[in-house]
Formats: C-alpha cells, structure tokens, sequence
C-alpha cells in the first residue's frame, strides 16, 4: 500500500519535510503515525493532541485506509 503523508506547522518544522511517500502494511492512520513516530527527530507524532486527516477530511487515528491515500498530521490550534 501506498500512502502519501503531509506534515504541517511545528510538525513539518520538526521532521524537515512537507510530504513523504511510505510503503507498508497500514490498516488505519494509527499505523502509519506508528511507524512515522519511530524515525528519529518525529517524536511530535506522539503528542496526545495530535490531528489527522484523511484525503482532506478530517478523522480520528483509528480511519482505514486504502492505498493510493493521503494522510496529514497537524497540531491542533488554540486560539485566544
């Protein structure tokens, strides 16, 4: 399965990139976070407050995914 991940704000500062492709096994958007968390500097993606969204949608971790998808992560804005 092919999946194309999209990284914005803090988190696109922290891991370097905007977007990467990533090849594997993935259910859900869990999986996919999972194993994007594991590369060194991407530790931001296991922030509890963490949002996600699937083609352009928002949706929770645990969003099945087909191939060809696209995955963002992004952290979630307070506002005052």
């Amino acid at each position: 399965m092919n999946i194309t991940v999209k990284f914005f704000a803090r988190y696109r500062e922290a891991l370097g990139v905007d977007s990467l492709k990533v090849e594997g096994d993935f259910a859900t958007v869990e999986d996919v976070r999972a194993l994007l968390a594991q590369r060194d500097g991407a530790e931001v993606l296991s922030e509890q407050n963490l949002m996600c969204a699937r083609n352009e949608d928002l949706c929770q971790l645990d969003e099945p995914l087909v191939d060809g998808d696209e995955v963002a992560f992004f952290p979630t804005v307070t506002g005052g």
